[in-house]
């Protein structure tokens, strides 16, 4: 007899997908039962990730088949730590964005709620299946749920962001889908743990076009990871987008991380045969690119939206980096970065829109113009000899603590755990004293280190401006709804400061499963029957 538990594995993906489904058929007629079934349906996956997480944290990988067919005909949904992880925090990035949604940002637009349910459908069915094609399928949810998020609202602005945001990633989407055709001409198999145990044995004359469809499907999973060249447009659709579906979306392209993670290191580990280690250079390559192209994004932003959007650049790079390395103990440093930028960079993106409330428009823009070309004259002109320093209401302190708490973690200053998981990552890569260190690990190294400081000064340049130089004309009105999914997130980036050895633990585990996955192969082709 099956027990219940048994049966959580789907509970992510059913959840979202029967709520979204029912505020469909509601309308925009209903809304205070829509809001009531969105706030249910996001505390239940907070709750079911928080159970999944505990189930995960075993050597065990737990195998769901839909209608009960074996792994090789039918859907295999699979859960493992690093699917239980990925759930954890769009469950909890989810639900922050959902509360912070609920101030006024629901309203601004039609459908916000349905849209909102297949976003969350879509990223936990990518976490949890278990083969190429409906990976390509939760990608397709995924995706047009975001389309119509980024949309959400008016404006010229997010309308043309939103257009560009929609032609790349159907452009990743063909791209996806002829690497999966090609993979399944080849191997016969889209499963991926199948796929994973044919590798060895492809034919010579079959395997260079294998690779191929796989690094065409590669360059679609790094166009998901913003990745550079292919990430040119992550900063303005992310700017444009309102709070809280910018901090939703924000997590999408660690999705593209995810894909890179479980495919790669399934198909391209040790027992692989010739083609180990495939395309590792190039991951490693690609990441210190798009760290270089963050760090000069982030630079060069003149506007909070935008900065916040290039920092999602430079954590991107940075675990592209990290995974590029093919150490299991580099790739639970990344882990741990990984969780800590999800959080951090949600609640930049909640922050943001309340930081600009009451401020000029082109206020950033302004400053930066006045620091470049301001005579001497024009800052006596700007001077106030009668105000002595500046005066700071209790909620522009409040915002300014969680501006400051999120520029720690993405610079990846101690003693937060930004600075724990960069640490984490930089140390087995320099190896004991007596190693010599490769020359690609300095590399990684200083790219981690400069694209921090570039997010630092960033960071520092716009805070001054914002509290300081430029401040709010009012102090901004914010509702509870709204600064408190910020400290949620703020807090669980403590929590893992506090908990660092028990969660380094715990990815630490997930990324010696994923270098060596018998676990997951075993898991997987043992259901066949």
């Amino acid at each position: 007899m099956t027990a219940l538990s048994d049966h959580l594995v789907i509970a992510p993906i059913l959840l979202p997908m029967l709520a979204g489904a029912a505020m469909v058929l509601a309308g925009d007629r209903w809304r205070g039962p829509v809001v009531a079934l969105g706030l249910l349906s996001t505390l239940g996956l907070v709750a079911l990730a928080a159970v999944l997480l505990g189930m995960a944290d075993t050597p065990t990988v737990r195998i769901y088949r839909l209608g009960d067919w074996p792994a090789a005909f039918g859907i295999v949904l699979v859960l493992d730590r690093l699917s239980a992880l990925m759930l954890a925090l769009s469950a909890v990035l989810g639900f922050a964005a959902f509360v912070a949604a609920l101030a006024r940002w629901d309203r601004a637009g039609a459908n916000f709620h349905p849209l909102f349910q297949f976003q969350l459908m879509g990223l936990n069915g990518a976490f949890l299946t278990g083969d190429l094609f409906n990976l390509f399928v939760f990608f397709e949810v995924m995706l047009a749920a975001s389309y119509g998020l980024a949309l959400h609202g008016s404006g010229t602005a997010r309308v043309r962001a939103g257009l560009h945001y929609l032609v790349v990633n159907l452009v990743a989407s063909l791209l996806f889908l002829v690497g999966v055709s090609v993979v399944y001409g080849i191997s016969g198999t889209l499963g991926m743990a199948e796929l994973a145990a044919r590798m060895r044995d492809v034919a010579a004359e079959d395997r260079a076009l294998l690779e191929a469809g796989l690094a065409v499907m590669g360059v679609a999973f790094l166009i998901k990871a913003a990745s550079w060249p292919l990430g040119f447009w992550l900063p303005g659709t992310y700017a444009a987008a309102s709070a809280p579906a910018a901090a939703i979306l924000s997590i999408l392209s660690k999705v593209g991380i995810y894909a890179v993670l479980r495919v790669w290191l399934l198909l391209f580990g040790p027992e692989a045969g010739a083609s180990a280690g495939f395309g590792g250079p190039v991951l490693t390559a690609a990441g210190v690119l798009t760290m270089a192209f963050g760090a000069i994004a982030v630079l060069a932003a003149q506007n909070l939206p935008r900065l916040a959007g290039a920092s999602v650049l430079v954590s991107s790079g940075t675990l592209l980096a990290a995974v590029g390395t093919g150490q299991a103990a580099v790739t639970g440093g990344a882990l741990l970065y990984l969780a800590s930028s999800v959080l951090a960079l949600g609640a930049l993106f909640l922050l943001v829109e309340l930081l600009e409330r009451g401020r000029e428009i082109g206020a950033d823009v302004l400053a930066v113009t006045r620091e470049a070309f301001a005579t001497r004259e024009d800052e006596d002109e700007f001077q106030e000899p009668e105000a002595v320093g500046v005066a700071i209401p209790a909620m522009v302190a409040i915002l300014g603590l969680g501006f400051a708490a999120c520029a720690v973690l993405l610079a990846g200053l101690p003693p937060l755990s930004g600075f724990l998981a960069k640490f984490a990552m930089l140390a087995p890569l320099l190896g004991p004293p007596e190693a010599t260190v490769a020359a690609t690990a300095w590399v990684i190294m200083a790219a981690m280190i400069l694209s921090g400081l570039a997010v630092l000064v960033a960071m520092l340049r716009t805070g001054i401006d914002v509290f300081w130089a430029s401040p709010p004309a009012a102090v901004p009105r914010v509702s509870l709804l709204e600064i408190a999914p910020i400290g949620l997130l703020l807090a669980l980036c403590v929590g893992l400061t506090v908990g660092a050895g028990p969660a380094m633990d715990y990815m630490l585990a997930a990324a010696r499963a994923l270098h060596a996955p018998g676990a997951y192969l075993g898991g997987v082709l043992g259901a066949g029957g």
